[in-house]
């Protein structure tokens, strides 16, 4: 049964990976023509497997279940590490940051999706009335409060990828809620995260091995890109994952989805800071319509 009860741990949980994950895609776009996309994936989540092995020491202790249910954590790692982290970084090559991160807004929607087909929960009348205000508000933002500009949106190859890559995460989020984990395992956050890191690692050294082999991919190392996976590791990935696992655990996936759309929120807002730019009456209003879906739909 999915839970749907807000609290302000809970809210705090749940925004915090918005704000790391803004930071994701506006990075990811920038370090593009230095390192191909799956490669970037690897070495990102190859640093926060090392950092979590100090973190996450239960899940190398004999009956961990790391082993046992091996088949549980990789898939998890598969779908949360593995495609969804890869396909957008690979979006990031042709699609803008703004645009990865208004196409994942889909997620609320593609959320209540699965977990009607896939899951026997039912959907109901006010969490689809919070996805069209959270959705509402992510339209602001994409036109930047003017309709001549929503209506000249073109998607481009990267945001169709990127439409595969928030039904994985949809996947991934319910997947979360399967409780077959030795309990011990379950209650260290570190370590259940680890125990998908380490399978999710392993999918990704392949998807950038048959990259290497398929292409003529070129690494231009330097200090900026250096700083740049750093982040990456430690921010979108082990930060953003420990707040998002419990926040899902806590309030339910299909709640917890309307938060991802505040992700393009933090993205145009990112964005403008590094443009110099300071925030228009069209965000604010943006902000109070992706709220007022996250309320609408928790209630």
């Amino acid at each position: 049964m999915e839970r749907q009860r807000l609290s302000l741990t809970t809210v705090l949980l749940l925004s915090i990976p918005p704000v790391l994950w803004a930071g994701n895609a506006i990075i990811g776009r920038l370090v593009r023509d230095a390192m191909p996309p799956m490669t970037l994936n690897l070495l990102r989540w190859s640093i926060a497997l090392l950092i979590l092995l100090v973190l996450g020491r239960a899940a190398l202790r004999p009956g961990s279940g790391v082993l046992r249910n091996w088949r549980r954590y990789a898939l998890l790692g598969l779908l949360g590490i593995g495609l969804y982290n890869s396909m957008q970084y690979l979006a990031l090559t042709t699609s803008s940051p703004l645009n990865v991160t208004l196409v994942a807004s889909g997620v609320p929607v593609w959320m209540l999706l699965v977990g009607r087909l896939f899951y026997n929960v039912p959907v109901k009348g006010r969490q689809i009335g919070g996805a069209v205000l959270s959705i509402a508000g992510v339209l602001v933002v994409m036109c930047r409060g003017s309709l001549a500009e929503l209506a000249a949106l073109r998607l481009v190859a990267g945001d169709l990828i990127m439409i595969v890559a928030t039904i994985v995460w949809s996947f991934y989020s319910w997947s979360l809620l399967q409780k077959n984990d030795v309990p011990a395992l379950r209650a260290d956050w570190a370590a259940f995260l680890l125990a998908q890191v380490a399978y999710g690692v392993l999918w990704s050294a392949a998807l950038a091995g048959g990259e290497w082999v398929l292409s003529t991919p070129q690494i231009v190392w330097s200090w900026p890109l250096a700083g740049a996976l750093l982040y990456l590791a430690i921010g979108p990935a082990i930060i953003a994952m420990r707040c998002w696992g419990a926040g899902v655990q806590r309030a339910g996936p299909g709640i917890s989805a309307f938060f991802i759309n505040l992700t393009p929120l933090f993205t145009a807002l990112l964005s403008a800071a590094f443009l110099g730019e300071l925030p228009q009456l069209y965000h604010v209003a943006a902000f109070g319509l992706i709220v007022g879906g996250i309320v609408v739909s928790a209630r």
